[in-house]
């Protein structure tokens, strides 16, 4: 973790955080593993992020509903309520139908991207993902909301 932290502090250096866009905008960050929850939402905190954390499949839902994300990045694979039964849930209720969900997963299988994607999520990461990438498909999803 302390590699993970000076990394962060370098690559923060070089950053050009955006506008109000990015500093307006809350993520949820869904995983069972703190470090995990650590790194990704530590990343788009030092991108300009505000970011929430919750460590299960009721605590997404009680902190989506609540918090309204503008962005949620989810774990499929939780102990009791998994992230496939929390996105059915998240996407069945209006409060947050329309909020993009990232999948970024270790379950890796044929086609998962295609299951996530029926299941109405906007992006399926496999780990290890780099936060770069993930940082990349947030923005980009950010940008498709604000057109």
């Amino acid at each position: 973790m302390e590699h993970l932290a000076h990394h962060l502090a370098e690559r923060r250096k070089c950053w050009v955080l955006e506008t109000a866009t990015v500093s307006d905008s809350l993520i949820l960050v869904v995983d069972d593993f703190p470090a995990t929850r650590e790194m990704y939402g530590r990343f788009l905190g030092y991108s300009g992020f505000h970011v929430e954390e919750a460590s299960s499949g009721p605590e997404a839902l009680k902190k989506s509903f609540t918090l309204k994300p503008q962005i949620i990045i989810m774990d499929l694979t939780m102990p009791g309520m998994d992230g496939w039964e929390a996105i059915r849930k998240l996407k069945a209720d209006e409060r947050t139908r329309h909020t993009p969900i990232v999948v970024v997963t270790g379950a890796s299988f044929s086609g998962g991207a295609q299951k996530a994607k029926d299941a109405g999520c906007d992006a399926y990461l496999v780990k290890p993902c780099l936060p770069e990438t993930l940082l990349g498909v947030v923005r980009s999803l950010l940008d498709k909301r604000d057109t």
